[in-house]
């Protein structure tokens, strides 16, 4: 238990719950609904069980109870109201929340319970875009403003990341269609984010697609050997944090003479590093897209 983060500023729930600290206050002091303890210099303070709460407060304020009468809720009854909505409404915001919350115990149980719940009435690839994709944007926020660490980033991007290779994995002995035509997924130098790629993988299998996925910091110039096996090439890759914004343009030029001069081969790329720069100039037969949804409609 030394591990698990016990108290959280009033900062932190506003980054985890988006609910604002001005909110958080108003309910403390009208309905008091939370119990801050305070430092010396009246800073207040929050525990876990004050984090849970506020989650499912949260829950049930945005599925229509209003919070004077959540206010009016015993202690024991708030989390069963929670799990009465969740299983008769949309199940999405209570499954981000739980994982929210195996992630800040580092609970693997929760995570894998939550996990199967969703199996109940959902495809693995409408659990990846409905939860997990947006679980993933707001992890990333947290990490950047340090109401989460490494660790707790870490936790979740491994279990996802066992998910997809696990039913990636059940595809794998099926035969690709079209034999023609292969699909390269990598990253660029020093790349390590891959559970885009990952998946962007699995769904390529998953529609009978013949794919090598190299994975993480793939040199450009070792690319060009699969040249010489394949004759049809789709090339896709994810700029998450690399290559540096103003190493792309050029990054894409060497990538479009290297490995774009032979026919049928194109790139296909995305990545929320592409946002930043104007990508009007961009070679013929590299395609951008805006979010792997949409990539994957259009192969």
């Amino acid at each position: 238990m030394n591990n698990i983060k016990v108290n959280f500023s009033i900062k932190d729930l506003e980054n985890l719950t988006g609910i604002k600290a001005h909110t958080i206050r108003i309910w403390e002091k009208r309905y008091n609904l939370l119990s801050p303890n305070r430092s010396e210099t009246n800073i207040r303070n929050y525990s876990l069980t004050s984090f849970q709460k506020l989650l499912n407060i949260s829950y049930l304020n945005n599925n229509g109870l209003k919070i004077s009468k959540i206010a009016d809720l015993d202690e024991e009854e708030i989390p069963i109201r929670v799990r009465e909505i969740a299983s008769r409404a949309k199940v999405e915001d209570h499954a981000i929340n739980a994982l929210k919350m195996a992630m800040i115990n580092f609970d693997q149980v929760l995570f894998y319970s939550t996990y199967n719940n969703l199996l109940e009435n959902k495809t693995f690839s409408e659990i990846f875009y409905s939860v997990f994709l947006p679980l993933l944007n707001e992890i990333g926020l947290l990490w950047q403003t340090n109401t989460i660490t490494p660790a707790h980033e870490h936790f979740l991007s491994v279990h996802i990341k066992q998910k997809i290779l696990l039913n990636t994995e059940r595809l794998q002995l099926l035969e690709p269609k079209p034999v023609s035509k292969t699909f390269v997924l990598f990253l660029p130098d020093n790349e390590i984010h891959d559970i885009g790629l990952l998946f962007i993988n699995y769904q390529l299998r998953s529609k009978g697609y013949h794919t090598i996925f190299l994975g993480e910091s793939v040199p450009m110039e070792s690319l060009s050997d699969l040249l010489e096996f394949f004759n049809e090439i789709t090339f896709i890759s994810y700029f998450t944090v690399y290559p540096e914004t103003k190493d792309i343009p050029d990054y894409l030029k060497n990538f479009s003479d290297l490995l774009l001069e032979k026919d049928n081969t194109e790139l296909l790329i995305l990545g929320k590093k592409l946002t930043d720069i104007d990508l009007k100039n961009t070679p013929e037969k590299i395609s951008i897209f805006n979010s792997i949804e949409n990539l994957v409609k259009d192969l």
